[in-house]
């Protein structure tokens, strides 16, 4: 995608999710893509809270050195970079996303009945300031019989999310509550995330922030 530049910084969501583009184009704005690529492992002791955190900033210093230094061999210009990282936990046990029916069943019945976290680790950052936050969510599941479990896996949607569900999908059917932002649980926390970017200029009502969206490779 080709992209102009004028006084008005450009806007690239840090994610290969597609539940983090869509709640971007909930709100309108025109963004282009860049995806991060990072090491996602969890260092030894780390707490959940700072895992997600030192992520969104990892994944956000990728991309901006990916724009300084060329994208397909032309820098894409002034950008305000959003970037976040999302896990579940429960217990204390972080629940990535699951790489088998195995996995996703385990996630599940540790879900089953019980309340859990949903943290999200945001970074929205220029080229002089960076804003980081970590947003919590708790939902509450009900009972989950190994039927209501198999029949989810064999939708497709436990692969990919974290935890395992989708709040935004099918796996709505299991929540009985949930306290905080449910954007949070889907991917991106937009309350705090329109904070940040007013806080960088970048006012999401501001109609000439309406435009397409496109997507950029890097390598």
């Amino acid at each position: 995608m080709v992209l102009a530049f004028g006084e008005m910084s450009s806007l690239v969501l840090a994610s290969s999710s597609p539940r983090r583009a869509d709640l971007l184009r909930q709100l309108g704005l025109s963004f282009v893509i860049v995806e991060p690529r990072v090491d996602e492992e969890r260092l030894s002791g780390e707490a959940p809270e700072r895992m997600v955190q030192r992520l969104a900033e990892a994944k956000s210093q990728c991309v901006q050195k990916a724009l300084a230094t060329g994208t397909g061999g032309t820098p894409i210009g002034p950008a305000v970079v959003i970037a976040a990282d999302t896990i579940v936990v429960t217990n204390g046990v972080i629940l990535g996303k699951p790489v088998d029916q195995e996995a996703a069943t385990r996630m599940l019945q540790l879900l089953s009945a019980r309340t859990h976290s949903v943290l999200t680790g945001v970074t929205v950052a220029d080229d002089t300031r960076s804003i980081g936050y970590v947003v919590e969510t708790k939902v509450t599941f009900r009972k989950l019989s190994n039927g209501d479990i198999q029949k989810y896996w064999q939708s497709g949607e436990p692969m990919g999310k974290a935890g395992a569900y989708a709040i935004q999908g099918r796996g709505a059917i299991f929540v009985v509550g949930i306290h905080g932002s449910y954007s949070n649980v889907v991917g991106l926390p937009l309350s705090e995330t329109a904070t940040a970017l007013a806080d960088l200029g970048v006012d999401c009502l501001a109609p000439e922030r309406i435009s397409e969206t496109g997507s950029i490779q890097h390598g």
